[in-house]
């Protein structure tokens, strides 16, 4: 027997370990696709579905009750059929792709438009920093999926790059379709 050389957080200190591993367990199997997790997503081009499993990531879609309770990142699965992307975007705090399968074609551009652009394969990723202008597209014939992390419990809604996006970046929680 042991001893946990650090403190459970408050509220986890009474939950069994049978209520630690419901409560923090999240399985594919379980998850539904959201395919109206971005106000960028109901535009074609953009179209893509999130798999929420810690956090809401930048969906601001914290009520999701299928979620496991997020502290100090978020994580969820995007599946992008081809042809799809996201549109230009920041976020206040880091980003991570990992690619699970297929190919993701990520980029990185400036103010002025400059873009610079990396293809990712399975098992391979990117980090993108704050404040930088990022994205990616599916160029390829085949689905990807891949993994995002941002690296805050409850991360502001995504910035849009294009000023009529990121004037109703929040469209897509204020009704349902």
């Amino acid at each position: 027997m042991g001893k946990a050389f650090h403190a459970r957080p408050a509220d986890v200190a009474d939950l069994s370990l049978d209520e630690i591993a419901e409560k923090f367990t999240g399985r594919f199997r379980d998850k539904t696709a959201d395919w109206d997790a971005f106000a960028d997503a109901r535009i074609d081009g953009y179209r893509r579905a999130q798999h929420r499993f810690i956090g809401a990531g930048g969906s601001g879609k914290i009520t999701d009750p299928t979620i496991i309770p997020a502290r100090a990142f978020t994580l969820s699965i995007m599946f992008v059929p081809p042809g799809q992307g996201n549109a230009p975007h920041t976020h206040e705090v880091e980003e991570v792709f990992f690619v699970l399968q297929g190919h993701l074609e990520v980029f990185v551009e400036d103010e002025d438009g400059n873009r610079v652009t990396r293809t990712l394969g399975p098992w391979e990723t990117v980090a993108c920093p704050p404040g930088v202008i990022h994205g990616y597209n599916n160029s390829s014939l085949e689905p990807v999926y891949f993994q995002v992390m941002l690296g805050k419990g409850n991360p502001e809604l995504m910035g849009y790059a294009d000023p009529t996006i990121l004037k109703d970046r929040d469209a897509h929680l204020k009704d349902a379709r």
